[in-house]
């Protein structure tokens, strides 16, 4: 709730020196922090979830926590320097609204997304849904003067459009009050998805390439399907998961297991790894996938509803294989990227469609799935996946801090010994 009325920031992550970056180095490296706010306060907001129902429309959109007046009075976010190259890194930070992202008269050169670098491709706008983060380069390459960065909202019925200031060094002149328009429906953002390309050839975290991981010959060992649906309990809305919509425990799922008491605070597997068609009842409950340490998974995000959906996965980074419409069916593989497919921790499935991702569950520990649409989340869109190393070995896991507060169930309990060896 906090984001909602300003409580964000950014984390930058550089390279590290001795791995080279697949572009010259900018002139500098610039933080767009974008994203929807709400007049009401977090108490307020807070209070209009638990009565069972959703946030309803933004109020606006910023830009770095600012929207420009558009008067000429407005100081600059940015300045470039004529001739020079630019890095933005542009980041969606709100709570439920995607956002179309463009420079006024100038093109964009992605090369990263969320960690990865990309094949460097040109555009006009980029659409940012929640959660999402891309790197773009940017010459100033234009007359020397003021421009605007502008923000505007997608898939909504009224649109919310912010603008900052970027000045040219020693520039004359105002922005030219002539915004370029924003792309019109979601087609347009799932053909612009189907463009983004995984850099084979450039390093990320480590030395070696990125494409040499073959991700597209690993067997897959598990399948899992998760539909989200809206629905009513109590006569309350509440968003569910195949059926089943999330409610905190009053252990802590980690705690619980770091005990060996997790059948007194959930239970695993309690939804299906394939959901029936058609999803008439929902329970609310803690909902817990147990994962086998270092299975290769292919996991469905089915869209069954009208409003455009942003998930997040905690503890991985993901190839974002497919997003097409309809349902899925496992003859819609074959048109999976096998080959250079982005890795990344976001996807967003558009409406009554589906989007199908590929990972190894190889990071021991107790993750969250969530929808990245906040009042989705908060009123049960989410879920956790365990990964326990069947080794116990230190090189997997850590054993729980000295340190650690305990609550629930496990407060009065003598802390068991390192599991982890």
């Amino acid at each position: 709730m906090h984001k909602a009325v300003g409580g964000f920031g950014g984390l930058r992550i550089n390279s590290r020196l001795l791995i080279p970056v697949p572009y010259a180095d900018p002139a500098d490296d610039y933080t767009i922090i974008a994203g929807d706010f709400f007049n009401k306060g977090h108490t307020t907001l807070k209070k209009i979830l638990e009565s069972g129902r959703n946030l309803g429309r933004c109020d606006g959109v910023h830009i770095n926590g600012k929207v420009a007046k558009g008067d000429g009075s407005d100081e600059p976010l940015f300045t470039m320097e004529a001739g020079k190259t630019y890095k933005y890194r542009i980041c969606n930070a709100g709570i439920k609204t995607s956002l179309n992202v463009r420079f006024q008269g100038h093109t964009m050169k992605l090369v990263e997304m969320e960690g990865a670098h990309t094949v460097q491709n040109d555009y006009e706008s980029l659409d940012v849904h929640v959660g999402q983060c891309f790197a773009v380069l940017v010459t100033a390459d234009q007359e020397p003067k003021d421009y605007f960065v502008v923000a505007s909202t997608r898939f909504t019925k009224r649109e919310v459009t912010a603008t900052g200031v970027i000045r040219y060094t020693n520039g004359k002149g105002a922005p030219s009050p002539k915004l370029p328009p924003p792309p019109v429906g979601w087609a347009w953002s799932l053909n612009q998805f189907r463009t983004f390309r995984w850099n084979l050839t450039a390093s990320a975290a480590r030395p070696n390439p990125q494409g040499s991981y073959k991700y597209g010959s690993v067997n897959i060992t598990r399948t899992i399907k998760l539909a989200n649906t809206a629905q009513k309990v109590d006569g309350k809305l509440r968003y569910a998961i195949n059926g089943a919509s999330y409610v905190e425990p009053t252990t802590p799922l980690k705690l619980a297991e770091y005990y060996g008491v997790a059948d007194k605070v959930f239970k695993y597997d309690t939804i299906p790894d394939d959901p029936p068609a058609e999803i008439t009842k929902v329970t609310m409950e803690p909902v817990v996938l147990n994962l086998t340490h270092r299975n290769f998974m292919e996991i469905i995000f089915e869209n069954r509803e009208t409003a455009i959906q942003s998930y997040h996965l905690c503890g991985y980074a993901f190839f974002a294989v497919a997003v097409e419409t309809g349902q899925w069916s496992p003859e819609k593989r074959k048109n999976y990227n096998l080959l250079d497919a982005v890795s990344r921790h976001t996807i967003q499935v558009f409406p009554k469609s589906w989007a199908a991702i590929l990972l190894s569950f190889d990071n021991c520990g107790m993750w969250n799935i969530r929808s990245e649409v906040w009042d989705r989340r908060y009123l049960g869109q989410q879920l956790y996946v365990s990964v326990v190393s069947p080794n116990k070995s230190l090189r997997d896991e850590y054993n729980m801090p000295e340190s650690a507060l305990v609550c629930g169930v496990v407060e009065s309990m003598p802390r068991p010994p390192p599991a982890y060896t």
